[in-house]
């Protein structure tokens, strides 16, 4: 019995729309950097990303995006420690009049480019070993403890710039 030739599917596999979701989702990064880097950093600014991408722990709801909890602390601390170095390096607050504005140096938007090449390869490589979902997960996990280290940093630059404020205002 001859086999009939099946068609393939014009829509991606879960592999191809999680890597293209990647290359959006730095794009998508580098637009709202450039928009955010033309307003006055707030409390509220500094804090609300992590909180909105916190919510993003449900996934682990769903058995199927599960990873042992020893993959979960090697990813966050990956990338708390090693990832979030770059954004560190290349941001900083600063006091302009009354405002605390962001002032990135012109390396930033490479290093955004080159986390997400990273993460595209990265991404590719572990697909061929742990489910496309857990990998999500993994990656998931990865970036929170690079935003986390990076907004808590912010968060505490803030504050020092607030502080110096006060004593200047006070004297």
């Amino acid at each position: 019995m001859a086999e009939i030739p099946q068609e393939k599917s014009a829509m991606l596999s879960l592999k191809e729309m999680s890597i293209l979701s990647s290359i959006v989702g730095a794009a998508v990064v580098m637009a709202w950097r450039v928009r955010e880097g033309r307003t006055a950093v707030t409390v509220r600014k500094i804090i609300i990303p992590p909180l909105g991408m916190a919510t993003g722990f449900c996934m682990f709801l769903v058995p199927a995006f599960r990873i042992p909890w020893a993959w979960a602390g090697c990813a966050f601390l990956l990338g708390a420690t090693v990832l979030a170095y770059p954004l560190l390096r290349t941001s900083r607050l600063v006091r302009s009049g009354e405002a605390i504005m962001m002032q990135r140096s012109n390396a930033f938007f490479l290093v955004i480019v080159v986390l997400a090449v990273i993460r595209v390869g990265a991404h590719s490589y572990i697909d061929r070993y742990v489910d496309v979902r857990q990998t999500g997960a993994l990656f998931f996990v990865l970036a929170f403890g690079m935003i986390l280290h990076w907004r808590m940093r912010m968060y505490y630059e803030y504050r020092q710039l607030t502080s110096m404020e006060a004593v200047q205002s006070a004297n």
